[in-house]
């Protein structure tokens, strides 16, 4: 029996001849090139190894639209993603139909040729409403598509010149084309996939036995390495952890390979994707559970989608799509028999554990036991040394406020009493200081402030990725900006927003530095609180303001703060 056929009936790959390449690389000297973003990336590969089969470039409008309206490209083939080169209004401007421009990646390395076929300004909050069923910035993937991608679109064949290159993991990194290669090599023609951006745990290896045992396949585990929701744990630390839970499994019927993907966290949609993309991969099933691809509920802890959204939505396209789909309700611990199960099949009377994913995470956070039934000792060991104890992690406070509204002063007194305290280093990068010796050739317009304190987030995750702390106090006046400190921080540390609430008017009284007077004056433009505006933290782990307290009250308060946490300990 011959493996399943690609999407579309065939691999599109989109890889030169060496002569071909040779040509391009020269030609591509005198083209415009765009630095492509990790998202980005992760598309142009799967376009290039034909994981997207059968799409051969970034979308044009006609595809764009009908994937929007209907998940059809203009041919009428099913497709529910779309897959789009958003870049800045700048860049366009250099960019004319029927032009060509180089794509390379953050190391400047030459990745594809694209010929622009289309250029358009698309309504990216159409566009939020139909892929992702919302336009609430709580999503992950509406926030990215409304305040980080380019307002233009670009679209276009692409001619690929060099694969991303990946120091990482290399023996489980494969093309769709070898890794059906491996599985013919193998035998291996019928195959269900087990998409994941999380470790696995003792619940998630019995559900994939019994997917296999159900589905008489061998399995595929097929975590995605290439951009996943906030807060994930990093995929270092889960390939370790997959590695383990490799040894679980026989040899000979289980394959792990890693797929560069960028994640939307668009549900139904997203999982209907999922399964197209694994077709290409030479998969005949794949596991889909509760909740797939779906982001965390938003702060009015609201889901965005229903828990089977998205097995219905697949369920509805089996045939179109020609995958199987295997369902599986979350699965349970019986502790009568000692072993996990649907939920749907545990009987009355049975006594049944559970550690929810926000318990697990803080037992990991505060050192606590983790009970066998739950994980494997391996995998436990193994997050414990990505993810110790929060005593132990680096962390970062935020100040953000008006100018005078007291950020410096506070946070200067909270140096202090860190230091006292010891057993971390500790760094303050004030706005000021910061300006002057990092961003000395900024001004003050929205994109110079987005870029003074993206630098400053930088810095501080680096710190807080070294075990220390870092003291920050800019005004940081917009929220998507310090929204993107948090995630980059969160990734490697602790993150504390302290949100210095003193008004206005108290702040424009103090004018130590003469600045709202100038501003007023009309000598400065765009000063945070008279011309330009200050988003104020919705959810900021302290709000202080300075009128009523000293800054040793203050620093006091974001001590205890921390100690309620975790971050510190008393003595």
């Amino acid at each position: 029996m011959e493996l399943i056929t690609p999407y579309g009936g065939g691999l599109c790959e989109r890889y030169v001849d060496e002569a071909t390449a040779r040509d391009l690389k020269e030609a591509a000297r005198d083209m415009p090139s765009w630095d492509l973003t990790l998202r980005q990336q992760c598309d142009a590969e799967l376009l290039l190894n034909g994981g997207f089969s059968p799409l051969a470039g970034f979308m044009g409008p006609a595809d764009y639209d009908g994937v929007l309206e209907n998940m059809r490209l203009a041919d009428g083939t099913l497709w529910p993603m779309p897959i789009t080169l958003d870049v800045t209004e700048a860049f366009a401007a250099q960019v004319e139909e029927g032009s060509r421009i180089a794509l390379r990646d953050a190391e400047g390395m030459l990745i594809a040729v694209m010929d622009v076929e289309h250029r358009w300004t698309p309504d990216r909050t159409r566009e939020a409403e139909q892929v992702f069923g919302t336009t609430d910035t709580a999503h992950p993937g509406v926030n990215e598509l409304l305040h980080r991608a380019g307002p233009v679109y670009l679209g276009g064949t692409l001619h690929g010149l060099e694969a991303p290159v990946h120091h990482d993991f290399r023996n489980y990194r494969y093309s769709p084309r070898e890794l059906r290669e491996y599985f013919q090599k193998l035998g291996w023609n019928r195959v269900v996939a087990f998409q994941t951006r999380n470790p696995m745990h003792r619940a998630q290896v019995e559900l994939t036995r019994r997917a296999v045992r159900q589905t008489e396949a061998n399995l595929l585990i097929h975590p995605v390495v290439g951009v996943t929701a906030p807060g994930d744990v990093d995929h270092y630390a889960r390939v370790r952890c997959y590695e383990h839970v490799l040894r679980q499994a026989p040899e000979q019927t289980t394959q792990l390979s890693l797929l560069p993907l960028a994640m939307r966290m668009a549900g139904p949609r997203e999982a209907l994707w999922h399964a197209i993309i694994r077709r290409n991969y030479g998969c005949t099933h794949l596991i889909v559970g509760r909740d797939h691809a779906s982001p965390d509920a938003g702060p009015d802890e609201q889901a965005f989608y229903g828990p089977y959204e998205a097995q219905e939505l697949i369920q509805r396209h089996a045939e179109e799509i020609g995958i199987e789909m295997v369902p599986f309700q979350a699965m349970t611990y019986v502790q009568d028999r000692a072993d996990f199960v649907p939920a749907d099949e545990v009987r009355e009377g049975e006594h049944t554990l559970s550690l929810p994913s926000s318990e697990f995470r803080r037992r990991l956070r505060e050192g606590l036991e983790i009970p066998e039934w739950f994980s494997y000792p391996e995998v436990v060991q193994e997050l414990r040394r990505s993810f110790p104890p929060r005593d132990r992690q680096g962390f970062t406070v935020f100040f953000t406020g008006l100018s005078g509204s007291g950020k410096s002063t506070m946070a200067n007194a909270l140096r202090v009493k860190l230091m006292e305290l010891g057993g971390r280093a500790v760094t303050l990068l004030d706005g000021d200081i910061v300006r002057k010796e990092l961003s000395s050739e900024l001004g003050f317009s929205r994109e110079h402030r987005d870029i003074n304190v993206q630098r400053i987030g930088y810095v501080a995750s680096e710190i807080t990725k070294n075990g220390g702390c870092a003291i920050c106090a800019p005004i940081a006046p917009y929220t998507d900006m310090r929204r993107r400190v948090r995630e980059r921080i969160e990734r490697v540390g602790g993150f504390i927003e302290v949100h210095v609430a003193t008004p206005l008017e108290t702040c424009e009284a103090r004018d130590r530095k003469g600045l709202y007077a100038k501003a007023r004056a009309g000598l400065i433009k765009e000063f945070t609180g008279i011309d330009d505006p200050y988003q104020e933290p919705q959810n900021p782990e302290l709000r202080l303001d300075t009128r009523e307290m000293t800054p040793d009250e203050a620093a006091h308060r974001i001590l205890l703060k921390l100690e309620a946490m975790g971050f510190i300990r008393n003595p």
